[in-house]
Order: C-alpha cells, then sequence, then structure tokens
C-alpha cells in the first residue's frame, strides 16, 4: 500500500454540531494523528466554499483518503464523492464521520460530545486506510416506463411522459380507471367537478397513442434493473426501463369501532356513501326522510393508538367541504361537527375553514385520547334517530348530541395487496404498509431500487393536489433519466470468492433483489452486479465467508470498531 495522506475536514454545520461540539479543537487534535496531512474545520463544508477547499487540498497536499465530519451520509455523501472526482481521486476514498444525527443532536454534556465526535473521525480514519477504488457502472435505458395504478396519480404520470413521446404501460387491477376519485363529488376547497377533472385527464389517457391501457390487470414478477425490467400482462412479454407504483389506498372499515355501530344503526354512513348521496342529489335517511340534523365525527380510523396513529390529512377538509354542500342543499337542517383537532393545511385551506366556521354549524370538540363519541339509536321519545354522546373537550361536559344521520369520516389505509406490490417491484414499507421513499426531504418519489418510484397515496395519505405533484415529480425524473441515454448503477455491491463457495445457495435464498442465481457448472453462486443493492444480506448470512460486500469488507469494518475504541 503506497503512503497514506489522509486530509480531515469537520464541519461546524452552522451551529448544528459547533454549539455542542468543540470543532475547532477537533481539528487541532486531530492534525495530530498519524497518516493525516491536513485537518481543518469549517462553518458549512458541504457549500461550495468547504468543497473547494477539499478539492484545493488535495492538488496541493497530494491526498489521496478523504474523511469528512459532518451530518448523517445520506444527506451529503454524493455531495463530497463529487467533490473528490473533481479533483481527480476516486470518490471511494472518501468516508464521512456522523458527528451531527449520532452525536450532536442526541447530546448535552459538550465535552462528552466532543469526546465522542473525535472517537468517531478516528474510527472513520482507521476505516478509510482500506478503501478501495470502484469504477463506475452504467446501463442503457429502455424508453418505456410501466405504471402500476390508474388513479389520478397514475394517470397523471402516463400522460406526462406520453405527452413527451415515450411509451407507457398503464396497469388497473379493476375494471376502469379514476381510482377512489370515481367516488368523490367536489373538491375542495374550491369546490370544483371531481367528475369535471377527472372526466378530462381520462379522455385524454383512453386516446392518447402512446399509452397501452391494461383494465382488470395484476402485475406479474418483474425481473431485471433499471434501464431493463420485464415482466408477463396477459401472458405477453413487454420489456420497460422504470416503474411508477401508484396503487393508491382503500378506506378504513368503520365497523372496527364498535362506539360507532357502522353496520348496525342504518343511518351511520360512511364519508364515501355520503359521496354517493350527494352525487346522486338525494340527502335521505334509509326510511327516506330527510335528515333535520346531520353530525359528522372525524378522525374515524385515523390518530388512533388501536387503529392508525397517522392523520389520513384529507379529513377535515371534507368535512369543510360536506358542511357547504349540506348547507347548500338544505339550508334547514342544524349541522353539528364532532372533530378531535381541525387540520386544515394547504393553499386557501385555512379561508375554506374560516368561511365554513361562520355557517350553519356547530362545532364540539372530543378527547380522541381518553374516550371516543358513543352512537345509540335514540328513543321514540326523541326527535330524531340517532343519539350521539361524548364529553365535550372545551366545556368538560358530558353532552348529547341528536342527529337524523351521522358521517363517519373515514381515515386513509394501504391496500391488503400493498405488500406482494412490494415484493414484485423492490421496495421497502413501513409500519402501516405505505411505500417508504429513499429521502422524505431530498428525494420523496424515488425509492432505494433504482428505476422504482412511488407516487399518490400508496406511498402516504394526500390530496389530489399533492398526489398529482408527486406524479409529475416521478414523470420528469424519469424522462431526465431517458434524456441522458444511459444511468449510473450501484457500485458498492457484493462479490463472492468462487475458491470458498460451497454452494449451499443460503446467499440465493436471503438476497432481497433476486441478484445472486447459481452457476450449476462452476457449482458456485454468482452476483448480478446490476441487480444487487449491496444491502450485504448475503455476506452476514454466507456460512463460509465467501459472500462479501465492496466497500464493507472485514478489514474495513474490523478497522472502525478498533478505532472506536483508539486514540492511536
Amino acid at each position: 500500500m503506497k503512503e497514506l495522506r489522509i486530509g480531515v475536514y469537520v464541519c461546524h454545520c452552522g451551529t448544528n454540531i459547533a454549539a455542542m461540539v468543540d470543532v475547532e479543537k477537533l481539528a487541532k487534535e486531530l492534525s495530530e494523528v498519524k497518516n493525516v496531512i491536513v485537518a481543518r474545520d469549517y462553518k458549512y463544508m458541504c457549500s461550495d466554499p468547504g468543497q473547494d477547499l477539499i478539492i484545493k487540498d488535495i492538488q496541493e497536499h497530494k491526498l489521496n483518503r478523504i474523511v469528512v465530519a459532518a451530518c448523517s451520509p445520506r444527506m451529503h455523501e454524493v455531495t463530497f464523492r463529487k467533490a473528490l472526482e473533481k479533483a481527480g481521486l476516486n470518490p471511494y476514498y472518501l468516508e464521512m464521520a456522523n458527528i451531527r444525527e449520532q452525536c450532536s443532536w442526541v447530546h448535552t454534556n459538550r465535552n462528552e460530545a466532543t469526546i465522542k465526535a473525535k472517537d468517531l473521525i478516528l474510527a472513520a480514519i482507521k476505516r478509510v486506510k482500506w478503501h478501495e477504488p470502484l469504477d463506475k457502472r452504467s446501463v442503457p435505458i429502455n424508453e418505456a416506463t410501466l405504471i402500476i395504478g390508474g388513479g389520478i396519480s397514475g394517470i397523471s404520470a402516463a400522460l406526462e411522459l406520453a405527452n413527451a413521446g415515450k411509451k407507457v404501460y398503464l396497469v388497473e387491477k379493476s375494471n376502469k380507471l379514476g381510482g377512489i376519485m370515481n367516488q368523490i363529488d367536489l373538491t375542495f376547497p374550491f369546490l370544483n367537478s371531481a367528475r369535471q377533472i377527472l372526466d378530462r385527464k381520462l379522455s385524454e389517457v383512453v386516446n392518447h397513442p402512446n399509452i397501452e391501457i391494461f383494465l382488470n390487470t395484476e402485475i406479474g414478477e418483474i425481473f431485471g434493473y433499471i434501464g431493463n425490467f420485464e415482466t408477463q400482462i396477459n401472458g405477453n412479454k413487454i420489456v420497460f426501463g422504470n416503474i411508477i407504483v401508484a396503487t393508491g389506498l382503500k378506506p378504513f372499515d368503520a365497523s372496527r369501532i364498535p362506539e360507532y355501530g357502522y353496520g348496525k344503526l342504518p343511518d351511520v354512513i360512511t364519508s364515501l356513501e355520503f359521496e354517493n348521496m350527494l352525487k346522486s342529489g338525494d340527502i335521505k335517511t334509509k326510511s327516506g326522510k330527510q335528515p333535520q340534523s346531520i353530525a359528522i365525527i372525524h378522525c374515524v380510523g385515523s390518530r388512533n393508538e388501536k387503529y392508525n396513529v397517522y392523520c389520513s390529512r384529507v379529513c377535515c377538509l371534507t368535512a369543510l367541504k360536506y358542511i357547504n354542500q349540506i348547507n347548500s342543499v338544505l339550508p334547514e337542517t342544524s349541522i353539528f361537527d364532532i372533530y378531535a383537532d381541525m387540520r386544515t393545511f394547504g393553499k386557501y385551506c385555512e379561508e375554506f375553514y374560516s368561511s365554513t366556521s361562520r355557517k350553519n354549524v356547530t362545532f364540539l370538540v372530543f378527547d380522541q385520547k381518553n374516550e371516543l363519541p358513543k352512537i345509540r339509536e335514540a328513543s321514540s321519545s326523541d326527535k330524531c334517530n340517532l343519539i350521539i354522546n361524548f364529553r365535550e373537550k372545551l366545556s368538560g361536559e358530558i353532552i348529547e348530541v341528536p342527529a337524523d344521520m351521522v358521517i363517519l369520516m373515514v381515515g386513509m389505509e394501504a391496500h391488503e395487496a400493498a405488500k406482494e406490490v412490494a415484493h414484485k417491484v423492490g421496495v421497502s414499507m413501513c409500519g402501516n404498509n405505505f411505500y417508504i421513499e429513499r429521502h422524505p426531504k431530498l428525494d420523496p418519489v424515488a425509492t432505494t431500487t433504482d428505476g422504482v418510484y412511488v407516487v399518490g397515496t400508496c406511498q402516504a395519505p394526500k390530496d389530489i393536489p399533492d398526489s398529482i405533484s408527486q406524479a409529475k415529480a416521478a414523470a420528469a425524473r424519469i424522462l431526465a433519466t431517458i434524456e441522458a441515454k444511459t444511468v449510473d448503477v450501484e457500485v458498492t455491491t457484493a462479490f463472492i470468492n468462487e475458491d470458498l463457495c460451497c454452494g449451499c445457495q443460503t446467499c440465493i435464498k436471503v438476497c432481497p433483489y433476486s441478484a445472486i442465481s447459481f452457476d450449476a457448472v462452476k457449482k458456485v453462486s454468482i452476483v448480478n452486479e446490476v441487480l444487487c443493492k449491496g444491502c450485504g444480506t448475503c455476506a452476514a448470512a454466507c456460512p463460509t465467508g465467501a459472500a462479501k460486500a465492496k466497500h464493507f469488507t472485514d478489514v474495513q469494518i474490523l478497522s472502525q470498531i478498533e478505532g472506536l475504541f483508539s486514540y492511536a
């Protein structure tokens, strides 16, 4: 190994790191560590001047390894790798030490935080010694795109791609396009017709020469990698370069909450059932009478530890929409809006809430954490169909609300088939079975599987504008990839030492990306480096140690551990 010449750069990150870690002291002490030629601190290492500082030092001091102590590598590892490339150094001669999330942000003692930060940086210095140069690989891109799901997100993405002259395969498991938007009457906050919005887009999609639509169809197993995926649709093979998952969601089953009596009390209905009433223009009780009072209950299946802890985002605004629609059609009907919190984020939505609150409506608050409202059938002496009983949070009193109809604002949940689709396309899921994006801030539509994007409500509950925005963002990413003709693929992949491989095929069984196959002639496993994502599962499972992960070798990891316990 040639002489090591390491440069160490400690970032202040404004006050994110410097407020809790003595970065100047660190830089001074680290300059005395063996093989460290340069050690500096700077306010923002990720800034252009910060990167220029690294580039200049590499060239002037002939540095051949770089350690950056800053934020999470997920934020700026790519940034610093590009800086190394500009300086003529292989980008994989970089190692980052996370002294923000793993140190500064989790400590309250400045001295202890500084000691820990030094340990983390020393570990990075020990590790970077064993880094090896890795070369970029690229693959050509097939210009076609597969879109799974024909709701508003899927058809919006399809139109963006098709209008750019690219082939789109649009697969929908039901017998029509449009998804849950088919069941919506008006949209908030301007009460525009959902049908008119949807019909215009559907007409474009159905008649577009670049879009091939498959209804009543579920996708089969998908094979390949970014630029070159393939699957079977209705017995026919297609080939495509990218995938957009837009499978949507399903409404919460209100019968799971016994307090509300849904399915037993005939005039307790869900928000989607009420949408159908609005579309038909006939708001009546099950007995065919016009309701004299209507109650709306929020957060049905949302923001509740027994069911789903997350907010379904659109329920509050949909309830406000209903208040306006009921007031318009039945001006004499009393309306009770019973909510836990009123969340009306979005452009013009707070104004919508403000204007709605001045109409013929009574707002009441219940305590979501302690006790849900209870609905019972009214007695013959009551002049209503139902009685809602709960402790009103603001007054602290137990009250009874009379209603002829109760509308349950049901939350959103992932589809039952979400896991199956996730397995087919190779994406991860959160605890609520929504798909996980590559990064919630920096990469909100891509996934950790290159070439696979998630948009709309399959990624998390959201409204129509946000769903369309995500769809167009994913389409733009794909078009940029197509324009480039080729795309770089992961190089920190697994490899198998054929001399050590015993042919047990354990690695094949555990690989989540189907990137390993068995060579029957040599009787050893082999890695498809284009499919491999470098997760390291095979290396952890291999009984003989034949499977290894580039950039995460045993000597690199063990050296890093050694560095954590040493000031040498």
